[in-house]
């Protein structure tokens, strides 16, 4: 899972002024997803769902999780289930590498959500890819130990997940593997030599769209370097590899997120839909595609039926694995809802939230505005408000959000 990565933001996606050949490569040889969306427009609640396989308002998580309780706007529930618990339970050595960003303290940390590694930042973003620090305090751990590595975040989690995989060669036991890269959120500090490759390839690119593709590219650089040791210890062949963001890319950083309205932060489809796909060879078809509407919270239980574990709890999400075999799967006519809680004056405290459902999308991207209606199928860009000429689709998706609103009211999350 990467972090802030638009939909247009790959070769593969439709990108002309970046190179990622590595990632190309992964959704060349598995399946390509068209319409994914992440959970939520920004980064806790969305984690919170693959972790859980829930929407976030219902596990504690309707917004960003962080150091100050004057400006944080989630917990993640003590009764939730995680899928790293879920697998340790079935034999599997699991670990988390990179970015956590649901919790700092016990018994809200990796280790305490199933996984038996963690090597990683707790925090949410890192005002500094080199220091490591967020407002001044270091959340990168080992485990439960505070360490100070030298070298770009990026880059450190590649090596750790390496050292991760390579860890595994000598026991037969499966692993799951969680690796979060902060790349390419913000702020925007690719290392030199990666940025002066961009500007000696393209001096014409605007400096700002120029220092995001550099961390794009030195990000796919690293996912690179972790296929080839998944491939050097004869594991490739044998391993579910999933590619997502946690959100759509950053606009005013740089951001492509294709032929979508607006970016992260936002319920608007550039701030929801991802570029995703899974690689299973010998399972998934090379060079496949799929425009089956899926959701992060899907993935829980897609990986656990891939590793055939049934689950006795309570799941939101839906296994999309036999669409990932390539064989036909129920029409999934559910709705979709995503809901986001933050501070400040653009917000007060208060939601802005969506629900989508067929081709008809209600949404509210201000709690100090009216809801929207948009048909996406007519209207992909969501530039025509129907909310007043099709009263009917109106009230039925205002009244199945309500309720779904409420649900997410009942659940404690300060």
């Amino acid at each position: 899972m990467v972090d802030d990565l638009g939909y247009g933001d790959l070769s593969s996606y439709g990108a002309n002024d970046l190179k990622t050949p590595h990632v190309d490569a992964l959704l060349s040889r598995g399946m390509k997803f068209t319409e994914f969306y992440a959970n939520c427009p920004v980064c806790s609640p969305t984690r919170a769902s693959f972790l859980t396989g829930r929407y976030p308002e219902l596990v504690g998580v309707p917004g960003v999780i962080r150091t100050h309780a004057h400006n944080n706007w989630g917990n993640l529930t003590d009764d939730s289930i995680s899928i790293a618990e879920v697998l340790s339970h079935h034999g599997y050595h699991t670990a988390l590498v990179g970015k956590w960003h649901l919790g700092l303290k016990a018994p809200d940390k990796p280790n305490d959500r199933g996984f038996k590694h963690f090597a990683g930042y707790l925090g949410d973003m890192m005002d500094d890819y080199y220091n490591h620090r967020r407002h001044g305090i270091n959340y990168m751990r080992l485990n439960e130990d505070e360490i100070e590595p030298n070298g770009h975040a990026t880059d450190l989690f590649t090596k750790w997940a390496c050292e991760y995989i390579s860890s595994r060669k000598e026991t037969a036991d499966p692993f799951f593997l969680f690796l979060a890269y902060n790349a390419p959120h913000t702020p925007i500090q690719p290392p030199k030599e990666w940025l002066q490759r961009v500007i000696s390839r393209a001096p014409e690119m605007d400096s700002k769209r120029a220092g995001l593709v550099a961390l794009i590219e030195h990000l796919d650089e690293g996912i690179g370097q972790v296929t080839n040791c998944l491939k050097e210890h004869g594991m490739l062949d044998n391993t579910l590899l999933v590619f997502t963001s946690d959100n759509g890319g950053q606009v005013n950083v740089g951001a492509n997120n294709g032929h979508t309205r607006d970016g992260k932060q936002s319920m608007y489809e550039g701030g929801l839909k991802v570029p995703t796909c899974a690689v299973w060879p010998g399972h998934i078809a090379a060079g496949s595609s799929s425009a089956r509407r899926m959701i992060t919270m899907d993935l829980f239980p897609t990986i656990s039926e891939a590793a055939n574990i049934k689950l006795n709890h309570r799941i939101d999400g839906v296994s999309q694995l036999d669409t990932l075999l390539g064989n036909s799967q129920q029409e999934d006519s559910r709705s979709l809802f995503f809901h986001r809680r933050e501070g400040g004056d653009r917000y007060g405290g208060l939601t802005i939230q969506a629900i989508r459902r067929g081709d008809w999308k209600l949404l509210q991207n201000s709690p100090f505005q009216p809801l929207e209606l948009y048909n996406l199928k007519e209207d992909p860009l969501e530039e025509h408000d129907l909310a007043r000429t099709n009263i009917r689709i109106f009230r039925e998706l205002s009244i199945e959000l309500r309720k779904h609103i409420q649900r997410g009211g009942n659940v404690p999350w300060q």
